[in-house]
C-alpha cells in the first residue's frame, strides 16, 4: 500500500505506458555543451535508475539562429545523433524513458542572428530580432521538424516542443510580440498557426508511436498576454494536430513576477492547469514549485493534472521517485528553490548543479564510494559545511563525530529559515538531521570542542563558520543597536523605525523579516494579490489590472551600504530582482554611498562620498548591524599551534554571506576524498 496512489499510478499513452505520473522537467544544465557524452549519459541514467517515469532534456536548438546562445547544443548532423545515442542507450539500460526538448529561443536568443514574429527587442537581450518572412518561417518549421526526426533516430522516446516561457512559438501567439498583418498575425487563428503547424508536421514526420509533448503557456504574466479562451483554443488545436501530452508553462522569462523562486508558494500555479482539465482528451502536466511527493500527490488527487513535472527536485535528489515508492520520503534531499547553483549558473554560462546536492551534473567527477581505510573523523561545527562533510564521510563508512556548541544542528541555516519567503530552509535542516541519524553520525550538541579532545581523531575538520564583522561606528554600543543574529533569532524587540547597516544578502533578509507580517509564501491567495496575479479567464496574461497589492509594511525600514552602487548588486543573478522588487513594494528606502558617522539616541548619522558631504540624520528606534562577517578560526589556529593539521572549510575558511552553496560543495568534496 503506497502513500502516493495517484503519483505512483501508471499512465497509459496507448502505444507506451509511463510507470508513474512524474516527469523530470527540462533543465538547461550546460552538460551537452561540454561534449562529454559519458558525463551527459550518466546524469540522465542516474535519474532513470531513480524510477522517474519520463525525463525531458535541456532545450536543444533546432538551428543556429534559434539557439539560446551561440554554440548551443542541438542535433544538426550524424555525429550529434551518434553522441545523443550514447545518452538514450544508457537511459534505456537503466529502465528509463527520455524525451528531447526542442527549444527555439526566438528573440530570447543571445546573438545577432535571432529571429521572431516581429522586430521587437526583448528586454532581457541586447539583440533586436529579424522579422521572418514566409521563407524564413518555413525554414524554422522545417528545422524544428528535422530536429524531432533526428531525436527519433538518436533513440529518444519522444520530443517536447517548447511553446511557452516567451520563446519563439510563444512570441507568435500574443500581440505583445506579434505585430504582423499577414497569415501569421492579426487574428488568434493566424497567430496560433505556427505552433499548430509545427505540431502537425512533426507528428507526420515521426509517426504515431512517438511521444510528442507540447509545452503550452498557461499564463503568460506579461502585458497583452493570452486569454484563457485562447489557451483553451490552442490546447484543442494542438491535440488535434497530434500532441500526446500537454505540459504547462508558467510566465515568460521577462515577466516581473517570480514563478519558481523559493518565495513562491508550493504548487502556486496548479490552479491554472486545472482550468484545462476536462477540455482536452490527452494527459495534462502541471508544474512549478512541486518539490515533495506529498505536494505532487495532493495536486493529482485534487484533479489539477494527470502528471506533475518536477525539474530542480531531480538535481537535489536523483532518487526522488524511488525513495517515495520505498516509503523513504523523509530521506529525499529537498529542493529549496534557491536558484543559486542551477539557474544562476545557467544564466552565467556555468555548468548547473545544486546547492543541496553538489554531485548534480558532476556524477562522474564527484564519486562517493566506500572508503579504502576507515578513519575516525571529528567535524566541529554543525552548519551546512559541517553537516555535509559528516554525512558524506559517514556514508563512505568512516566513524564520524559532529560537535557543536549550539543546541541544534543547522548553523546559520537556522537564521535563514526565519526569513519570510525562505520557509523551505526548515525542511533542509530537518533533512540533514534525519540523514545524520540515518548514516550513524555521532552528533554531540551543546559541546565545546577543545584541542585536547580532538587529538585522538585521525582527521579533524573545522567548520566553525563566521562571526559578525565589527563596523566600528561611534555609538554602536548603545542598547538600540543590535546584530542581525539577534533579529533573525527573534531575541530582541525591534522598534517601528529601523536603519539596517549593510545591504548584502543578510541585510536584505533582515529587511524582509522586519517589514513582513505573515509570510505570503504560506498563503497563496495573499501571494497572488501581492504580485498582481489574476485569472487569465478574466485578465489577459494573468496580470491584474490594479497591479501588485502587497500588505502594508509593519515597520519603516531604511537599508544602507557604503558602496556607491545599486543595492543588492551581489544578490543571486536570477533572484536579486525579486528581493529588490519585494522590498520596494514594502516601501523600504535603499541608500548607497554613505559614511556611517555616528549613532545616538535619535538614530544614525550619515554623510556621503569621500568629502563626507550632506550630513544627514536617519531617525531610527533600532539600528541593525549587518556589516559582513569574519572567519571564526580560533579553534583552527589553536590546533595548528599544537602542530595539528586540521581541514578548514566553509565560513571558517572563507567568510561569505550565508554561502551555503560553497560550504556544502566544499564539505562534500572533502569527505569524498578522505
Amino acid at each position: 500500500m503506497t502513500s502516493y496512489p495517484h503519483l505512483l499510478a501508471p499512465l497509459d499513452l496507448g502505444f507506451t505506458t509511463l510507470k508513474n505520473r512524474v516527469l523530470m522537467g527540462s533543465m538547461h544544465t550546460g552538460l551537452e555543451e561540454t561534449k562529454d557524452w559519458n558525463r551527459v549519459a550518466e546524469f540522465y541514467a542516474e535519474r532513470a535508475r531513480g524510477d522517474v517515469a519520463l525525463m525531458v532534456t535541456g532545450g536543444m536548438a533546432p538551428n543556429r539562429e534559434g539557439g539560446v546562445f551561440p554554440g548551443a547544443a542541438g542535433l544538426f548532423n550524424d555525429d550529434d545523433i551518434a553522441n545523443h545515442q550514447t545518452v538514450t542507450d544508457r537511459v534505456h539500460e537503466a529502465g528509463g524513458k527520455i524525451a528531447m526538448q526542442i527549444l527555439h529561443a526566438g528573440r530570447y536568443a543571445y546573438g545577432p542572428e535571432c529571429v521572431s514574429a516581429s522586430a521587437i527587442k526583448s528586454p532581457i537581450s541586447p539583440f533586436p530580432p529579424k522579422e521572418l518572412d514566409e521563407a524564413g518561417i518555413e525554414k524554422q518549421i522545417s528545422d524544428i521538424v528535422q530536429s524531432a526526426v533526428n531525436a527519433q533516430k538518436a533513440g529518444y522516446d519522444g520530443v517536447e516542443i517548447m511553446g511557452s516561457e516567451g520563446y519563439f512559438l510563444n512570441q507568435f501567439l500574443v500581440t505583445h510580440t506579434n505585430k504582423r498583418t499577414d497569415r501569421w498575425g492579426g487574428s488568434y487563428e493566424n497567430r496560433m498557426r505556427l505552433p499548430v503547424e509545427v505540431v502537425r508536421r512533426t507528428r507526420e514526420a515521426v509517426g504515431p508511436n512517438f511521444i510528442l509533448i507540447y509545452r503550452l503557456s498557461m499564463i503568460d504574466l506579461v502585458p497583452n498576454g493570452s486569454t484563457f479562451e485562447e489557451v483553451l483554443q490552442l490546447a484543442k488545436a494542438v491535440e488535434d494536430a497530434g500532441a500526446t501530452i500537454i505540459n504547462t508553462g508558467i510566465g515568460w522569462h521577462e515577466a516581473r513576477i517570480p514563478t519558481i523562486a523559493t518565495s513562491v508558494p508550493r504548487a502556486a500555479f496548479a490552479w491554472v492547469t486545472k482550468k484545462l482539465m476536462g477540455h482536452v482528451g490527452i494527459p495534462v502536466i502541471t508544474s512549478n514549485r512541486i518539490n515533495t511527493p506529498e505536494v505532487g500527490e495532493q495536486v493529482l488527487a485534487e484533479g489539477c493534472a494527470d502528471m506533475v513535472s518536477m525539474a530542480r527536485p531531480f538535481l537535489a535528489d536523483s532518487q526522488f521517485v524511488k525513495k517515495a515508492k520505498d516509503g523513504q520520503s523523509a530521506h529525499i534531499a529537498p529542493c529549496i528553490a534557491c536558484n543559486q547553483a542551477c539557474l544562476d549558473h545557467t544564466f552565467s554560462g556555468k555548468i548547473s548543479s545544486c546547492l543541496v546536492n553538489p554531485r548534480a551534473c558532476y556524477e562522474t567527477e564527484l564519486v562517493v564510494e566506500p572508503a579504502a581505510t576507515v578513519k575516525t573523523i571529528a567535524v566541529v561545527g554543525a552548519g551546512p559545511a559541517g553537516m555535509s562533510t559528516a554525512m558524506t564521510a559517514a556514508q563512505r563508512g568512516h566513524k564520524v563525530t559532529l560537535i557543536d556548541r549550539a543546541s541544534e544542528v543547522g548553523g546559520q541555516l537556522n537564521m535563514a529559515k526565519q526569513v519570510p519567503g525562505k520557509e523551505e530552509f526548515w525542511g533542509l535542516v530537518d533533512w540533514y538531521r534525519t540523514m545524520l541519524e540515518h548514516v550513524g553520525v555521532d552528533v554531540q550538541l551543546e559541546t565545546e570542542a577543545t584541542a585536547g579532545a580532538l587529538a585522538k581523531f585521525d582527521e579533524v575538520i573545522i567548520a566553525t563558520g563566521v562571526i559578525p564583522r565589527d563596523p566600528e561606528i561611534e555609538g554602536q554600543d548603545q542598547p538600540h543597536v543590535v546584530s542581525y543574529i539577534d533579529v533573525l533569532r527573534g531575541g530582541v524587540d525591534v522598534g517601528k523605525r529601523v536603519a539596517i547597516i549593510g545591504a548584502g544578502g543578510i541585510g536584505f533578509d533582515v529587511a524582509e523579516t522586519l517589514v513582513t507580517g505573515d509570510s505570503p509564501t504560506e498563503d497563496l491567495d495573499e501571494w497572488l494579490e501581492e504580485w498582481g496575479v489574476g485569472d487569465p479567464a478574466h485578465e489577459p496574461g494573468g496580470l491584474r489590472a490594479q497591479g501588485p497589492k502587497p500588505e502594508a509594511p509593519i515597520r519603516d525600514v531604511t537599508l544602507l551600504q557604503r558602496k556607491a552602487q545599486k543595492l543588492g548588486k551581489g544578490l543571486g543573478k536570477t533572484t536579486g530582482w525579486i528581493h529588490r522588487a519585494s522590498l520596494k513594494m514594502k516601501d523600504v528606502k535603499m541608500i548607497g554611498g554613505v559614511n556611517y558617522e555616528r549613532i545616538d539616541a535619535e538614530g544614525l548619522h550619515v554623510s556621503y562620498g569621500e568629502a563626507r558631504d550632506n550630513p544627514t540624520l536617519i531617525k531610527a528606534d533600532t539600528i541593525v548591524l549587518c556589516a559582513g562577517q569574519l572567519s571564526e578560526r580560533s579553534l583552527a589556529d589553536a590546533l595548528e599551534a599544537k602542530g595539528m593539521k586540521p581541514h578548514v572549510i566553509g565560513g571558517a575558511d572563507v567568510a561569505a554571506e550565508l554561502d551555503a552553496k560553497r560550504a556544502i560543495d566544499q564539505g562534500t568534496r572533502l569527505a569524498a576524498a578522505l
